[in-house]
């Protein structure tokens, strides 16, 4: 099929979920979801900027900044491990 329909399809199925009126709690999940991956991306940066002085350094990219946000410090950790333990 055309990308064109499936992204058509998707802006009507989103207008009649406000038509509709689908609540405020699907916006609360993606707002408490975004924040996380901002403090996941922060604290990678902080990791690169205090691993600088040690030369390491973690990649920022979508999949670290993903499992930096939904796992927390130890995800972080765990990038680490695998990076330290794995990839060299």
């Amino acid at each position: 099929m055309d990308p064109i329909l499936y992204i058509s399809l998707a802006g009507v199925g989103v207008c009649l979920f406000f038509l509709i009126g689908g609540g405020k709690k699907p916006f609360k999940w993606a707002g408490g979801f975004l924040v996380r991956l901002i403090i996941g991306a922060l604290a990678l940066f902080f990791l690169n900027a205090f691993g600088s002085v040690l030369d390491y350094h973690l990649p920022i990219n979508l999949v670290t900044v993903f499992v930096s946000g939904i796992l927390g410090i130890p995800g972080v950790l765990m990038l680490v491990a695998v990076d330290i333990f794995i990839l060299l």
